[in-house]
Formats: structure tokens, sequence, C-alpha cells
């Protein structure tokens, strides 16, 4: 009987080739180019589903040119890569990787506000640049964190994971704003106070965006919400690009209307707004909040676990659009 075909788009863990091509017939690109739309559409040709790190756009269009398409199964948690109407009315499902990279995306939050807080990107470069000659009071002074308030916009797995760390392990004060507020047993829980947006903005010390991107959460943090923090305050985005208006950023971080920033992530990244490389108190990584190689490993698992569950048994573990499963009798 012949297997089903499937594309990984992008260079993986050697031992996902192999069990993946246990169950299907596997086209890989361990070679990681990045392909072309067209390229990406012409190796779709022909295959029942696709692994995906979460760059690879799907949408009407693509979906239009590969009929033969039933799975999408991308490695990460966000899932903004996918128009889910789109694959729906095509009949094809999506799935994610939630849960596995809580943990390790919620470390590195308090890593980055860590850094940003007390400028360890600053001092650094200063002592490379052989600047450091002597000791004195106020060399590269930062800001508290034990003790401060924190507030986090956006209080799913990852903010409520980030705010057990601030209150229980860092004394601090956690404040948090959402679509919808928690529960009072999970507010308890993780020791943090609902309020509105922005008192959080005017309140808070240190601002982390916890958030998922969508239209309504484009530029959440733009210039208007950043002239309601105060002069003193750290903002960290390790949500998703776009989130926060990069370039409105840049000038506030620039004319010291705020302390710091911490970010993870970009508008239109892998490209970085060029003023945020010219200004000192920034932190910047290239999107690695889940970066461990245990989180990696579980992330492409559970992407595994997706296609082979669905193209093999019919039963996906993280659907997105589970109501693709109704004709399949799922």
């Amino acid at each position: 009987m012949t297997q089903p075909a499937v594309l990984i788009t992008r260079a993986i863990f050697p031992h996902v080739l192999e069990q993946l091509s246990q169950h299907f017939d596997v086209e890989s690109n361990q070679e990681d180019v990045i392909w072309s739309r067209e390229e990406l559409v012409r190796r779709l040709q022909g295959k029942a589903g696709a692994f995906m790190t979460g760059t690879e756009r799907v949408d009407a269009e693509l979906l239009a040119k590969c009929p033969g398409l039933k799975l999408c199964a991308n490695m990460t948690v966000g899932y903004n890569n996918f128009d889910l109407g789109a694959m729906s009315a095509a009949g094809v499902l999506a799935t994610n990787a939630p849960d596995v990279l809580t943990e390790t995306t919620a470390d590195f939050g308090f890593a980055l506000l860590m850094a940003t807080a007390r400028r360890i990107t600053e001092s650094e470069h200063y002592l490379r640049a052989g600047k450091w000659t002597r000791w004195s009071y106020n060399m590269f002074a930062g800001a508290e964190v034990h003790g401060s308030t924190l507030g986090i916009v956006g209080m799913g797995r990852i903010g409520q994971a980030v705010a057990k760390r601030a209150a229980l392990g860092f004394g601090m004060q956690v404040i948090y704003h959402n679509r919808s507020r928690l529960d009072a047993a999970t507010e308890a829980a993780v020791q943090a106070r609902y309020v509105g947006k922005e008192e959080l903005l005017k309140t808070a010390d240190h601002v982390m965006l916890v958030l998922p991107y969508s239209a309504s959460s484009h530029h959440t943090i733009g210039a208007a919400e950043l002239a309601l923090m105060k002069p003193t305050a750290t903002l960290i985005n390790i949500a998703r690009g776009g989130i926060v208006d990069d370039a409105a950023l840049a000038e506030a971080l620039r004319e010291g209307r705020i302390a710091a920033a911490g970010l993870d992530v970009f508008e239109g990244e892998p490209s970085v707004n060029p003023a945020l490389l010219t200004v000192p108190n920034v932190v910047l990584t290239p999107h690695i909040a889940s970066s461990t190689i245990g989180t990696r490993k579980a992330m492409a698992a559970l992407a595994v676990s997706n296609l082979i569950g669905f193209l093999v048994h019919g039963k996906p573990v993280t659907p997105l659009n589970p109501e693709v499963l109704s004709p399949r009798g799922a």
C-alpha cells in the first residue's frame, strides 16, 4: 500500500525524519533552504501533509494550488501563518504545538526581563570595547526587579507561568490585563491582580507582553501606550512581532521616555527596524524564547504526533480547526 507523502519545510532533528519515514514518503529540507512561495507550492504537489515551522504562509491562494493537502502541522504554538478560515473552507486541518513550550518560554521571558532591567547588554558592550577602567557608584545602575511591579499583558499559559516566577521567586507585585479576566482561583494561584490596560501601563515598573498576534492585537503598544509608561519602566516582548510598534518604541527609547526594552520578536522578522539597532538601551534576541534542545524536541514531537495521528489514524492531537474533522466522522 502506498504511503501518504509529507513535506518537511525546514531542517529538523534527524530522528524526526526517521520517525516520519516509518509512516510516510518524506521529502525534507535538511539544507534549510528558504523556499520562495512558488517553490513551496511546487514541493507541496502530491503531499497529504506538511510539517511546518510557523514561517510558511498557508492561505486560500496556496490551498487552491495544492488540492491534495489535508494537514499542515506547525511545530510552534503560534499559528498566525495559517488562515484558518481558508483552511477550514478547503477542508485542510491545521495543528500547532501548545503547552510543551510554556515553561521554557516563561524562563526566557524572565531572563530577558533581568537582562533589560539590569542593563546586561549595555554593560557587556562597554566591557568588550575596553571602556571599563574603574568602578563608579552609578555605573550601569539599572532597575530593581525583586519587589517591583510586573504588568503582564496576555494571561494565558505562558503569562501565568511568568506570574508565578515573579510573585513566588522575586516577591513582585503582579498585575495583568487580558481580554477576559481569570477566575478567582487562578488569580490566587498565580498571585496576580486584574487591572485595566491604562492602569497597568501607568503602574508597572516592568511590562511584559505575552499575548497572541491578531488583527485586533496589532500595535497593542504604540506611541500612545508608551507615553503612559513610567520613564523608569521597561518593556519586554516575548509574544509576537507586530504587537509593538517598533518604530515608536525606538523613538521612545532614544528620547528616554522609557528606560529600556527587551525584544525577542519583531515586525517583519527576521528583518529588524534599523532604528532599534542604534539605541543602546534595548536587548535584542532572534526569536529564541522556546529554544532549548528539550523543548524544541518536544515541539517537533507534537507536530509528528499530529501528522501520524491524523493522516494514519484520523485522530489529531491538537487541532486548531476541528470542524474539518466532521466529514471524516472524527
